[in-house]
């Protein structure tokens, strides 16, 4: 289905057909992606007295109860709530689901013992663009980034300067394939959080972090119109799934 779309007084078609799913889905057990020193996250039967919530059972439904946390456990999109002392929901501060996207790979620069996504990258992978999102595929990209098993391996991150740089640019919202923008072990600073969002000023309440995605070799770098889905859950962040769409020439 070709659908014209307005936006910021330019027009664009894209095929409505042809999405393109960057989300990692939740999942029972142990193959479930997972950071933060959780257990894996579990989907299971509603047992009450002789009744169990499955067909295969004898139920009529079936009927589950899902433990997890989106932090955690799935590709999910956060607001400043989730380091400020009030907590900002994301069902009331993202009110627009459409945004003229860039995609961009960016290998790691090791600096000491991490890995880190720099400004000069960023830079050099936005060039002069205006985009509202910015979708960061790091590099190796292998499907091991679905299952993998973050905590206490201390992950590739994004430096200060970068998330600065983004919020300068005015990107709003940062879609990024790895469990946090930040460091794992930084004494709870947090300094991208914090810069993205600009909480030591206004903050930026309408800007949003997304984080666990996974991006497919075969999405060529590039401007996408992205759809950005979250659950309407009252929370500081939700399970979301983000979905690009090709533009056409």
């Amino acid at each position: 289905m070709i659908t014209e779309i307005k936006y910021n007084s330019n027009k664009y078609t894209i095929d409505l057909s042809k999405p393109l799913d960057i989300s990692i889905p939740l999942r029972d057990g142990k193959n479930n992606v997972n950071a933060w020193y959780l257990e894996p996250p579990k989907i299971f039967p509603v047992v009450s007295d002789d009744w169990i919530g499955s067909v295969k059972e004898g139920a009529d439904v079936n009927f589950n109860t899902i433990h997890f946390n989106p932090h955690s456990h799935c590709t999910h999109t956060e607001t400043a709530g989730h380091i400020t002392k009030k907590v900002h929901s994301i069902h009331q501060n993202l009110q627009q689901f459409f945004f003229l996207a860039e995609v961009v790979t960016i290998p790691p620069e090791k600096i000491n013992d991490d890995f880190v996504i720099t400004k000069k990258q960023l830079q050099y992978a936005l060039g002069n663009k205006k985009r509202d999102a910015i979708v960061i595929r790091t590099l190796p990209n292998l499907s091991d980034k679905k299952t993998m098993q973050y905590s206490h391996t201390n992950p590739t991150y994004l430096m200060e300067e970068g998330a600065v740089f983004l919020r300068e640019k005015g990107v709003n919202h940062l879609l990024i394939d790895l469990p946090s923008v930040d460091k794992e072990k930084d004494e709870g600073k947090l300094l991208s959080h914090n810069a993205f969002w600009n909480t030591s000023d206004k903050v930026r309440l309408g800007a949003t972090i997304t984080e666990f995605i996974y991006v497919p070799n075969t999405i060529k770098d590039g401007t996408y119109f992205l759809n950005l889905m979250v659950a309407p859950i009252e929370n500081d962040a939700s399970p979301s799934k983000p979905v690009l769409y090709k533009i056409n020439d």
